[in-house]
Formats: structure tokens, C-alpha cells, sequence
């Protein structure tokens, strides 16, 4: 699927929902979802700065696509990197780079967070691009 549709995708879910307490409901079990991070990635330089909680992401090349993974110590936090993961996970690095986050405010989330949640919403999606810009650069 492109990075367009699976944000679609996300709206419609949760556009389901009535109300806020549903949705962060939601998020927390998206997060149960999650493509965990092994182990030996959770590592100081794999952890997202800007975050309030501590969150670790991996991204490798995998037949041209970037493939990531992540956790966190925190519940929502973990949500909040699964719904990223799930959009930029296994797409190419250009269409990563070209990808706008709209639907974050479709959905309503960052208005939703705590100022240093929305901070570190902003610092997932840019350590997200690194990876693409990474891994564009080499081929």
C-alpha cells in the first residue's frame, strides 16, 4: 500500500470513534501492535531526542524499502511510534521523503498531546525522514 492510502486508512479508523477517551484507547492498542525493536538496537544512538519518554527506533534497508522498528517505556508513546511505523514501514526512501503528515491533525492527534508529547511526535517523524535521507543518499 502507498504511504497516501495507509493514512487514509488511519483516518477512517478513527473517524469511528466518538470521542477522545476511544481514541487514545485506541492508539494505546495500536502500540500493543507494535514491530518491537530487538534488543540489541536499544541502544543511546537509536533513541529519539526531543522525547519526554524514552523511545528507541531501527530502520534498515530491505529491498529498497526502509523497514522500521521501535518501542518505547511508555504506553501512549508506544501507540503514538506504532500508527508512524505502520505508515513509513516498508516504503521507499524517496516516498518517505516526499510524505506530509497531514492526517496527524485529520485525526486530531497532536492537538490531543501534551506540548512535550507533541514535541516528541515532531522528533519521531523527523528521526523517520533521517533514515530515508539516509538511505537515499546511499543508492
Amino acid at each position: 500500500m502507498k504511504i497516501k492510502e495507509i493514512q487514509e486508512e488511519i483516518i477512517d479508523e478513527f473517524s469511528m470513534f466518538d470521542d477522545w477517551e476511544e481514541r487514545y484507547q485506541y492508539v494505546i492498542d495500536l502500540g500493543n501492535s507494535l514491530p518491537l525493536v530487538e534488543e540489541k538496537y536499544k541502544t543511546e544512538e537509536n533513541i529519539i531526542k526531543g522525547c519526554q519518554s524514552k523511545v528507541w527506533l531501527h530502520g534498515e534497508q530491505k529491498d529498497g524499502n526502509v523497514v522500521f522498528t521501535a518501542d518505547s517505556d511508555a504506553i501512549l508513546t508506544k501507540g503514538i511510534i506504532a500508527i508512524l511505523i505502520r505508515v513509513f514501514s516498508n516504503q521507499k526512501p524517496a516516498d518517505i521523503l516526499e510524505a506530509d503528515t497531514d492526517f496527524i491533525d485529520e485525526i486530531g492527534l497532536k492537538e490531543h498531546l501534551s506540548p512535550t508529547r507533541a514535541n516528541g511526535l515532531v522528533s519521531m517523524i523527523k528521526q523517520i525522514k533521517m533514515y530515508a535521507l539516509a538511505f537515499s543518499a546511499k543508492s
